[in-house]
Formats: structure tokens, sequence, C-alpha cells
């Protein structure tokens, strides 16, 4: 009997006799605690199946929270399909919606279309399944400061995600080209920095996007710039600038601004400002501070930024960064959160931040050595703006490197050679598909897919087999076509 082709891989899978068969007659039982899990399937199943699943005492598919399973954590299950009933079982209630992922693709591609498949037989192989994650961190950036995108998008995106057991979105809401975010005490920021590339979001989609995102297992980490790429606040804010008197624009173009935040007190309350409505709309554990690539020329020539360097003691204007840092990080602190931010060499952001090393997965070792949690995001390897190929036909992207599928496939977050000291630091690994080269929805999930597969596979199992990925990959893509993500790009969907 062939194994079912599931993508992450399972932990632990294997193939019993028959199969179990959903009909207008099949009801689930929903022990306390399941209740999530069995909206969520219903919500996966209705569009295509038809099939009410009702909740009965006596149905045949059981969903059943067990905290006693403290072998499976936070969002491991177990799978038993027979070909009378299935038993689903997780200690948590992440576990159970990842479950529910895994039997969605047990059924029939016609299972992901969103209109009525009538006449397909909605059985499912006998299997036993027991999948736990490598990695507690799983995720994906979404760039939509360069390139906004609607909230119904990126419930979309969520969806695609949860599909792949990913359980991050990190969303990069501010960047020098916009600002994507309200801020109920500072209106200018979406009103003169949300206008380029698209628009902004109202408070009310952002909540309303946390809760979807929670109701599939997806928790949404939230950027926001600083003290660089903050063209796009200060043409609505000018005086947080290094400049006074000056007035600026939202950038219009790409690559790295030289305007930075100022050091005086009415930018540090300007952060924190933005911070709190922040932390009032995300509950996520984890904010994003960002802290990469921050020229320092402005400080250098700033008669109020040389102040505050000597003022505090400092070596020069340049080590204003991680006093910066340092400030806005323990305000995240003080309010029960804990501050993440992109590491440039994994030793410039003060220890209790947890970091993601881009530039070099050896910075990763850096910084875990050094006491930080990290989250692998190097760039060679987990970067989408990056073409999938060197062919003629690809899409023009960022310039530099090509990172294709098996690439993303070969992507380890805590290496053989690390120690197990080292390894228990890292969180995970998540890819990042920024978006000056992807003017359209279309083109985004084409660089995103299947590569997002690879990615899902290495943090969910960490197995390296490449063939068998592939082969499973091969039927997984059709269930992406079923979804409508697009294999290839019209003339359209390619930036000019």
């Amino acid at each position: 009997m062939p194994l079912p082709r599931l993508v992450p891989d399972p932990t632990h899978l294997s193939r019993l006799p028959g199969r179990f068969t959903f009909d207008t007659t099949t009801a689930l039982k929903v022990t306390p605690g399941a209740d999530a899990a069995a909206r969520l399937l219903r919500t996966l199943l209705g569009p295509a199946t038809g099939l009410p699943l009702p909740a009965r005492p006596d149905g045949s598919v059981v969903l059943a929270l067990d905290s006693a399973l403290t072998g499976l954590g936070e969002e491991g299950y177990g799978l038993t399909v027979g070909t009378e009933g299935i038993l689903l079982r997780a200690a948590r209630p992440g576990g159970l919606l990842a479950g529910v992922q895994t039997l969605r693709q047990l059924l029939p591609v016609d299972a992901f279309g969103g209109e009525p498949a009538p006449g397909v037989v909605w059985s499912v192989p006998c299997v036993q399944i027991t999948d736990t994650p490598r990695f507690p961190w799983r995720g994906s950036m979404l760039d939509v400061a360069r390139r906004f995108r609607p909230v119904s998008y990126l419930s979309r995106y969520v969806d695609l995600l949860a599909l792949h057991k990913l359980n991050v979105l990190h969303l990069h809401l501010t960047d020098d080209q916009g600002w994507r975010m309200p801020v109920a005490a500072l209106p200018r920021l979406t009103e003169i920095g949300g206008v380029p590339h698209g628009g902004a979001y109202t408070r009310a989609e952002l909540t309303g996007l946390v809760a979807y995102a929670a109701e599939r297992g997806v928790t949404v980490v939230p950027e926001i710039e600083m003290p660089g790429h903050v063209r796009a606040a200060l043409a609505a804010y000018p005086e947080l600038g290094n400049h006074p008197g000056r007035t600026y624009e939202v950038w219009d173009r790409w690559g790295v601004c030289e305007n930075i935040l100022g050091v005086h007190d009415e930018a540090l309350d300007f952060c924190r400002t933005v911070l709190d409505e922040v932390m009032d709309v995300f509950p996520s554990s984890y904010v994003h501070i960002g802290g990469e690539e921050c020229p320092t020329t402005e400080w250098h020539t700033s008669p109020a930024a040389r102040r505050r360097a000597a003022g505090e003691g400092l070596a020069g204007p340049e080590a204003l960064h991680g006093w910066f840092m340092e400030r806005i990080g323990r305000h995240l602190l003080d309010a029960g959160r804990q501050p993440l931010g992109w590491t440039e060499n994994g030793a410039d952001l003060p220890p209790y931040f947890t970091v993601m090393p881009w530039r070099d997965s050896d910075h990763g070792r850096v910084a875990v050595r050094r006491g930080h949690r990290v989250v692998m995001a190097p760039h060679r390897t987990t970067y989408l703006d990056y073409p999938q190929s060197a062919s003629p036909t690809e899409p023009p992207g960022q310039a530099g490197e090509v990172v294709d599928l098996r690439t993303v496939h070969g992507n380890d977050p805590a290496p053989a050679d690390w120690s197990p000291e080292e390894s228990a630091r890292v969180l995970g690994s998540q890819v990042q598909l920024w978006t000056e080269y992807v003017p359209t929805a279309a083109h985004a999930e084409y660089l995103t897919f299947p590569r997002l597969c690879a990615l899902a596979e290495v943090v969910w199992t960490g197995r390296h087999d490449w063939p068998g990925f592939q082969e499973r990959l091969r039927h997984h893509r059709t269930r992406l076509d079923a979804l409508g993500v697009p294999r290839r790009l019209s003339p359209t969907s390619v930036p000019t």
C-alpha cells in the first residue's frame, strides 16, 4: 500500500488496510476544548464537500484534547484512521488544528476547491500518524510596507501557511516606502505615509486578521522598523528626524535610505506610542522592531545626536544604534513582550533580544553563543524575492542570488555540527518575501510556492530527503492548483 503524499512529511506515518468514507451521515464527537478544531474542519471541508459534519455524542470522527499526552507538546498530534472511524488526539488545541490540516490532505484533491464537487467519494486512506514539529517557530515574512496587500489577501496567505503547518505570519508593516499600521494618536502616519503603493489597514482589519489567524494556529508577529527604514514616518512627522525644519516625501525608490530617526526624547516617545498601539492590536508575545540597515551618517552630522552620544558616555554616534535598541527593547520587556530584531552580525543587539540573522547563517552561531534566541533567516536560503532560477524566462527579482527550491530545502536552522546547547537556542526559521519586485498577489504566490513547501518540510520534520520531497511535492502541486496558486505568471503579473 503506497503511503499518502503529505507536505510536510509527518514524523511517523504507517499505512493501514482500507479506507474511511465521509458522507452525509458522518458526525463529529467533539470533546471539551476541541471546538476550534471542529469549526476549522467544517470550514475547510464545507465548500467542496457540502458535508454538515454535525456534533453528536456517537460521532465517528473523534476530536479529543487530552492534556496527559505530554509527549506531543504544544502542536503535535496523533491521528488514527480506521474503516469505521477517525480519532484525532492532541495535548493542546494547536495540535488538533495541525491534525485537521493533515486530515484535509488525506482527502481527494477536489476537497481543496472552493465550489461543490458532486459525485466525488470523500474517502481517506487508513493510517496511523504520530506527528510533532522539530521547531516551535515556523514562519513566513510578508512585506506589505513596500507593496500593500488587502486584508482579504492576508487571510488567504494565512490559510496557505496553515495548510503547511506554519505558525507565524511575520507582517512587515512599515518602511521607507509606506506605513500601513494605524496609530490613533498619530493619524498622519497613514494619511501621508500610507498613501504610496496601496494604502493602509484599519485597526478593525488588523484585529480581525489576528483572530482569523489564531483560529488556524497562526500567530501574527508585527514589525515596525526603527531607527532606520523610517522615511514614510518622517514624511508624516519630520520633527522626528535629525534635521529640524526639513520636509520629506515618502520614498519612491528601493534600497537603503540614509534618513533615520533622531535620538531626542520626542523620537523615543514616538516609538513608545506606536509600540503601545501595536501591542494593543497584536497579542503576539514577540514584537519585531527592525534594527537593520541603519546608516549613522545623520547622527554624525547632527549636533543633537552628538550631544546625546556624549551625554550617555558613548564612544561615538555610531554607538547610538545599540543605545536606541536598548531603550526601545526595554519598553517592550516592561510591557511583558519579547523584542525581536534583525541582526547584522549576531552581536549588535542587546542580549535579551530574540534575533533574526539575515546576512549570513554563521551569524546565527555567533548569536546563540552570545545567549540570544534565534530565528534563522539567512538571505541565501530563505529570501523569496530572489529569482527561483537563472532562466531568462524567470521574472526579474532581487539581484545577486538565485534561491531555488533545493536551496531552500537544504537550509538547516541548527546544523549537525552545532552543540546541543547551541541548537536549543534556535527557535526555528522562516522565509522572507520582500516586495520591491512583487507588484501583484499572483506574483507573490508564484514566488512563495513551492519554495514555502520546502521550508515547511525543514522546520516541521527536519528531514532532508530530497527525492522523497520531490515525489510528494508533485502530488501536492495539484492541491495548490485547486487552491488557485499559480505555477507561472501571466505577462500582466510581471514587473516592468
